[in-house]
């Protein structure tokens, strides 16, 4: 299977995506860590290595098919944050990106009737919901519990728990 010039650049661009998530969600933990959340810390440590597991799925698939990867160089990720709910507000945004452009790799895929490729992709859409749905679940903790340090606490001792949660075994 010979893949097209337009999808192999969406999935190009896709690795370049993934990569600059993980870069960001690593620089987020280490803001957390020197903030004094760790369970947030621990989360984002575990986001950034999904969210590398996700480049990896991608390079492999174009490895599979024959066609060479271009590994990106990202660019500085933000490192401090105003708060926790700033920062998990950015990560949703980053989420809600990846979104769009998954999406669009699929449109691709069934416009040029790439099945294989449409195939791979379903993966990273039901993978998007549940990413944005996990930081949606988040913001809402900071309606439900407070923004006041016992609320803030609270909300770290959440994301202790969910960084430890057992992951999707078919991720």
């Amino acid at each position: 299977m010979k893949l097209s010039p337009k999808m192999i650049k969406a999935l190009n661009d896709q690795v370049t995506l993934e990569a600059s998530a993980s870069n960001s969600y690593l620089a987020m933990a280490s803001w957390c860590e020197v903030t004094g959340y760790q369970g947030a810390a621990n989360y984002f440590y575990v986001q950034s290595d999904e969210e590398r597991t996700h480049m990896l799925k991608i390079v492999h698939y174009l490895n599979s098919l024959g066609t060479i990867t271009t590994i990106p160089a990202t660019k500085a990720t933000i490192s401090s944050y105003k708060s926790l709910e700033v920062l998990i507000n950015t990560a949703l945004k980053n989420e809600q990106a990846v979104t769009k452009a998954i999406h669009n790799m699929v449109e691709i895929a069934q416009k040029e009737k790439d099945h294989s490729t449409y195939v791979f992709l379903e993966w990273f859409v039901n993978e998007q919901v549940q990413e944005e749905t996990k930081f949606e679940t988040i913001l809402q903790k900071f309606d439900l519990l407070g923004r006041d340090k016992l609320g803030i606490n609270e909300i770290d001792k959440f994301l202790a728990t969910e960084a430890t949660a057992p992951t999707d075994p078919a991720a």
